[in-house]
């Protein structure tokens, strides 16, 4: 079979430590393009892994006609670059939050679906073994309904992460659209619905920008869901844990607690009320510190090899967003958002 042609639109950090090196660990892919409007960053990936450089998608999609993208851009530019890159005939993987309003995630599911092309929203947190392994447990049944929940995603900022650092367009809105909310919240709002199953009925947001000097958009926020079965919990996205990161998540049910990234050595540990107490080693969560597979790469790919829709689809990403958009909502007027 002849590989996927894969094109890398936006060559910063999430394509450094991500996307390029898995797409060149994958035996299915050519990568055969890399767009970058720092011409360096583009020419940079093109000498190390063939294909060539362009400085703009436009070119890109016209002259190459790839199979398929990754779309890493800043989150203003993921829906007219998925909708440009539909028509072109490829398959997308768009990096998260997939849009930056919900109209204009619904227009790239039609321009994807009148394409006849697949639209996959880069939500990793699905795939990291500890939430796998988690889902596994809550599905066994042994801890019985979930009560109430926390989970978090913090860590002290982009400008650690981004290559461009404190100047990096993560900090200006028009580019970024949202801060720690994007970056951060929409991996957890995604990670709830799919952990247990059911979507998010009302959200309750208090967001701010609490310590990021001259940046345009959220650093923290600290939201309330409750879930369409009742299901009460915390998300909280912070850009201001210096002293470390954080993706933890916890669980309160009838039969006692499961705890997810709170422990340096036992990725998931069971507490349940008769005493046991149930510890995994599964592997890691990727961190900005510590990069190890991210699983959605290989899914990607694996879904357009194998003709099967992707599991974290446009819609799956649009209902993920929903979320955090209503979180704003709420900020802004002081109310409960019912979704």
């Amino acid at each position: 079979m002849s590989k996927l042609r894969v094109a890398v639109i936006g060559c910063g950090s999430i394509s450094k430590h991500r996307h390029i090196p898995e797409y060149a660990a994958n035996p299915h892919v050519e990568l055969v393009a890399f767009v970058d409007p720092v011409g360096e960053r583009a020419e940079h990936y093109a000498a190390l892994h063939g294909g060539k450089a362009f400085s703009d998608y436009e070119t890109m999609l016209s002259e190459i006609k790839p199979d398929a993208v990754s779309v890493c851009t800043p989150n203003a530019t993921h829906a007219p670059i998925s909708i440009a890159a539909a028509k072109a005939g490829a398959h997308v993987l768009v990096e998260k939050p997939m849009a930056a309003t919900e109209e204009e995630a619904q227009a790239m599911i039609e321009a994807a679906k009148a394409a006849g092309v697949y639209l996959m929203v880069g939500h990793n947190q699905r795939f990291m073994p500890p939430h796998v392994k988690a889902k596994e447990v809550l599905s066994s049944g042994r801890l019985g309904k979930v009560l109430t929940f926390r989970t978090s995603f913090g860590h002290p900022g982009p400008e650690g992460w981004s290559v461009d650092g404190r100047e990096s367009w993560f900090f200006r809105k028009p580019e970024a659209v949202m801060g720690a909310m994007g970056d951060l919240g929409v991996h957890k709002s995604d990670f709830i619905r799919w952990l247990l199953g059911e979507e998010v009925a009302d959200v309750t947001g208090f967001i701010g920008t609490q310590h990021k000097e001259g940046t345009e958009v959220d650093d923290n926020a600290i939201c309330v869901l409750r879930m369409k079965s009742g299901i009460i919990g915390a998300l909280v996205a912070s850009w201001t844990y210096y002293k470390g990161e954080d993706n933890g998540t916890i669980l309160w049910c009838e039969n006692g607690v499961l705890k997810i990234g709170t422990d340096p050595n036992d990725q998931v540990i069971v507490e349940l009320r008769d005493g046991t107490v149930e510890r995994y080693k599964v592997g890691a969560i990727a961190t900005n510190e510590k990069q190890v597979a991210s699983g959605v790469i290989d899914a990607f790919v694996e879904s357009i090899v194998t003709k099967t829709p992707p599991s974290v689809s446009g819609e799956e990403g649009l209902r993920s967003l929903k979320v955090i958009l209503a979180a704003f909502e709420s900020q802004n007027t002081g109310r409960v958002i019912s979704l």
